[in-house]
């Protein structure tokens, strides 16, 4: 491990704004936080709103400085990386902005029924070979629920032509309720405000000439 995440590491533990359970904190038991989120940490009402897989946390961020009537929480297990975001929420003073380090198979330990407003998912791994650790995945929606509000939207985003048709089977196959699916959100002109923020990886598969899809649909 380098130099740069040990410091990393260090600095995270004085981010009011990061919260980082221990594994026995959430295995099979409701973390502290859960149904919480509102009243001791945003001390608002506002919606919650997740970014699952925020890695340096760009999504929930750029989100949290545009829509200051809800509140924003990068979920990840990558301290280094959710690093970047949890720092720039502090320096920055982005009070709508949390971040927590945990494994996303544990989020029902961590949220409480009709906790959670909605969901984004941005440039997860396709899990190409492992379909139950896809994050839009039956195995993952069945989880989403237990902490969604009723008619919770969820939000992909994805450089991968295979995860966005997965995903849009899913759906039909479900019966769930799409709101709108793109293939290519820049060459249709559909990135408005919201769509077009960049996180450092899709900037890269932009580079590189590959679509970025986008799904919406109620679960």
């Amino acid at each position: 491990m380098g130099k740069d995440k040990f410091k990393r590491f260090e600095e995270n533990k004085s981010f009011t704004c990061l919260y980082q359970p221990d594994f026995k904190e959430v295995f099979g038991e409701d973390y502290i936080m859960k149904g919480r989120w509102n009243s001791h940490h945003f001390k608002n009402e506002n919606p919650i709103v997740l970014e699952l897989g925020c890695g340096r946390g760009e999504y929930t961020v750029a989100m949290a400085k545009r829509y200051s009537n809800k509140n924003f929480i990068g979920v990840d297990i990558k301290g280094a990386r959710m690093w970047r975001g949890a720092k720039s929420a502090t320096e920055e003073k982005i009070e709508n902005a949390a971040f927590l380090r945990t494994r996303i198979e544990f989020s029902n330990s961590c949220f409480s029924k009709d906790e959670v407003s909605e969901i984004w998912i941005t440039f997860p791994d396709p899990q190409i070979k492992r379909e139950n650790k896809r994050l839009t995945s039956p195995v993952f929606l069945e989880r989403y629920r237990g902490f969604l509000k009723e008619r919770g939207i969820i939000h992909l985003k994805t450089d991968s032509a295979f995860l966005h048709e997965y995903t849009l089977d899913v759906v039909k196959q479900n019966g769930l309720e799409l709101i709108e699916a793109n293939n290519d959100i820049y060459g249709t002109g559909r990135a408005d405000e919201l769509l077009s923020i960049q996180t450092r990886y899709e900037s890269l598969f932009l580079s590189q000439g590959v679509k970025i899809t986008y799904l919406s649909f109620i679960i």
